[in-house]
């Protein structure tokens, strides 16, 4: 069999110790800024150089996240670290930013580029995008079967990198505004806060106030036993899932698949006795329970048959944290260094320097503490014992063992002690000026996309409710209900098809590859020939035919470099993302460009994309949270959104956008049910340029969390 790499995460210089010692073929780690797990402990520049020299030593590889958004002002800041790398040659920059594409080819053309599972690839027809633009590897969003992965390798030559262990999010890779929609800390820019872990309750009329789950926390990726089908499949690289996690869990997981690996060469009593080895292994990796996600999901029945059966991968009675629980706390005494806390006794037995973290039985808190004091506690029962805890949590608090001391101790070091003097950093060179061409002007005069009010929707009888006011252009969300209708009937409605835009979903899986090369030349026949595309594995049906085309906000266009890219592809209109701010904006829209800039006022944001009809797993359509904050589930066969009941809107910015040179808003309607009085409510607000009551700016003015600040900027 041929032989796959491994990958393993280094979130700290142990959790390399522990990965290297254990066979990782390589690492993948970020330094302090632009990566996807800004939490972590990260790498200092001094600790990157010599652990990149001693790697390369032993022969293996290194990677560096660069998996983040970034906006205009800090693209000095990213040429800087791009600078400092190309001088060192990692083995390769995992991306997420389709600016990055576009620095790296004009300015530093000897760095390999990997595209991160937060572009959401799902398809051959993206990645083979992206190969024509230099990228080398792409690691596949995790959303996909075992048949979509084994098709979209026989249709492309790039290597594909898939994850095999780890932590898993409900929210389709790349996709999750959960957490900035919140606070502004934006799982694109590595400051995720686990939204979906929190306990919610339903709050639909017959639901009891004391009911609720954690309904939206998934179990952790483990395909230990689908690894020689994978390998079968001509999959490059085999990826580790856990930034955040400690050296124990990262050495515990490196070991077991290390030894099926090295076994796929064997006979097959080899492999049966290390996948039986392996599975015992993996039993102690701290973790939560174990599922094999969407590998064996039926992506054809999904469209045709709604209940599926109960969703596998959520279980709402169990917390979301990781570890192997100890129990709750039992009685609480003492203050600060000193408080203590009694916890039952079991197999388990905690020493010191352990690390624990506790849960408040009301899901507001969870931390991390390392264990400084033990003390059995006969008199007050048998095998319980006193621990040392954090100030905050109380008795029925719940307690979870994440990594023992003595095994973390006995990896040999990667990076040589003695080895901490960096002799390089990033400099103070400043991106060369990027200024993007006049967009191409339109033909003969005419405005494919005319100044105005764009109204979108994701219901075909919402067209009727949106006709009063009839809008320069409507921009109708395209499922398999929309086309069904549009290609199977001749019945009129109140939009004739030059006035509609197709809004493709950004969720692009490989079984819709060919669904989509057959209805899109239907459409164009029929009249419908402009569309809004929201993953780049769309763009290649654009190519050949006359339509007009957007890049959507799940493009990502937060910078001029990835406004270069999209240009590169055809799409020079484009929707400004829904985390956006206005000083940004601004800044990466130039006054020339600004009437191509389809800005939002009004929307329900997806806040989760969720491959999976959760209508046949949960009963409930709205839920809170234990702030209160109140959310919406909707679901068909397709899958389901989440979305705040509390909509975003900046509708009253609208006459100072246009002082600005901005010409073209958008009314973002698709989601809840479409009321004909909340409708025309809106547009009254729309014409009196009023802010609306009980609605959410996101992070139009205060913009993205600075962790560094602890506030948003």
């Amino acid at each position: 069999m041929k032989s796959v790499e491994l990958l393993a995460p280094a979130g700290s210089p142990e959790a390399l110790d522990a990965a290297i010692s254990e066979g990782a073929d390589g690492v993948y780690l970020g330094l302090k800024n632009f990566n996807a797990r800004m939490r972590s402990a990260n790498f200092t520049y001094a600790q990157f150089e010599s652990a990149l020299h001693s790697l390369h030593r032993m022969g293996r590889k290194l990677y560096v996240t660069v998996n983040t958004v970034f906006e205009q002002r800090e693209a000095d800041r990213l040429y800087q670290l791009l600078h400092y790398l190309a001088s060192l040659g990692p083995d390769g920059l995992i991306i997420q930013d389709l600016g990055i594409i576009t620095m790296v080819r004009e300015h530093f053309p000897t760095l390999k580029l990997h595209a991160s599972t937060q572009m959401n690839i799902a398809s051959s027809r993206g990645v083979n995008v992206l190969s024509k633009y230099g990228i080398s590897r792409v690691v596949l969003a995790r959303e996909l079967s075992f048949h979509e992965i084994r098709d979209i390798r026989i249709h492309t030559n790039v290597e594909l990198e898939v994850f095999v262990h780890g932590a898993l999010c409900v929210s389709a890779s790349g996709l999750c505004l959960f957490s900035s929609f919140l606070g502004g800390k934006s799982a694109n820019r590595g400051l995720c806060t686990q939204g979906c872990r929190r306990y919610f309750r339903p709050s639909d009329p017959g639901h009891s106030a004391t009911t609720g789950g954690y309904y939206f926390s998934p179990s952790d990726l483990q395909l230990f036993e689908q690894v020689p089908d994978l390998v079968a499949a001509g999959i490059h690289a085999f990826k580790i899932e856990g930034r955040m996690k400690s050296a124990d869990y990262v050495g515990t997981v490196v070991s077991a698949y290390r030894q099926l690996i090295d076994a796929l060469s064997g006979n097959a009593e080899t492999i049966r006795r290390a996948m039986v080895k392996g599975v015992q292994i993996l039993r102690n990796d701290f973790a939560r329970e174990k599922t094999v996600f969407y590998s064996f999901y039926d992506t054809h029945l999904r469209h045709t048959q709604k209940d599926t059966g109960p969703v596998d991968w959520l279980q709402a009675a169990r917390s979301g944290g990781t570890g192997i629980p100890l129990g709750t706390l039992l009685k609480v005494k003492g203050t600060g260094s000193e408080r203590r806390g009694l916890i039952p006794g079991g197999p388990l037995m905690l020493g010191l320097g352990d690390s624990v973290r506790f849960h408040r039985a009301d899901d507001t808190d969870r931390q991390s503490h390392k264990v400084s004091f033990v003390q059995e506690a006969p008199q007050e029962g048998p095998g319980l014992r006193w621990i040392s805890i954090p100030d905050g949590f109380v008795p029925g608090d719940a307690v979870y063992l994440i990594q023992t001391k003595d095994r973390s101790k006995r990896y040999a070091p990667v990076i040589p002690p003695g080895r901490d003097d960096s002799r390089r950093k990033p400099g103070w060179e400043h991106v060369p000026f990027l200024s993007l061409p006049k967009a191409p002007k339109e033909q003969k005069g005419k405005t494919v996309f005319p100044a105005g009010l764009y109204i979108a929707v994701s219901q075909l009888e919402d067209l009727y409710i949106i006709q009063s006011s009839r809008p320069v252009r409507v921009m109708l969300k395209y499922t398999r209900k929309t086309a069904a209708y549009l290609l199977g009937t001749s019945k009129m409605l109140p939009f004739n098809p030059g006035e509609i835009i197709l809004v493709l979903d950004p969720y692009f899986p490989q079984t819709m590859e060919q669904v989509l090369e057959e209805e899109i030349p239907r459409l164009m026949s029929l009249g419908y020939r402009q569309f809004v595309v929201n993953n780049l594995g769309h763009c290649p049906y654009f190519r050949t035919i006359h339509a007009a085309v957007i890049a959507g906000p799940y493009l990502y266009g937060f910078n001029r470099w990835a406004s270069a890219f999209l240009s590169c592809l055809g799409l020079d209109h484009a929707i400004t993302p829904l985390e956006n701010n206005r000083q940004n904006l601004e800044q990466t829209a130039e006054p020339h460009r600004r009437s191509f800039i389809f800005i939002t006022l009004f929307a329900y944001p997806a806040l989760f994309h969720i491959r999976t009809d959760l209508g046949a797993t949960y009963d409930f359509r709205h839920f809170t949270d234990r702030r209160d904050e109140s959310f919406t589930l909707i679901s068909n066969p397709e899958g389901s959104l989440v979305i705040p009941e509390q909509p975003f809107s900046i509708i009253d910015k609208m006459p100072f956008l246009k002082a600005a040179g901005f010409t073209r808003f958008i009314l973002d309607l698709s989601g809840p049910l479409l009321k004909k009085g909340d409708y025309q409510d809106l547009i009254r607000g729309v014409k009196n340029s009023r802010p609306l009551p009980h609605t959410s700016r996101f992070n139009w003015k205060n913009g993205f969390y600075q962790e560094s600040k602890g506030t948003n900027p």
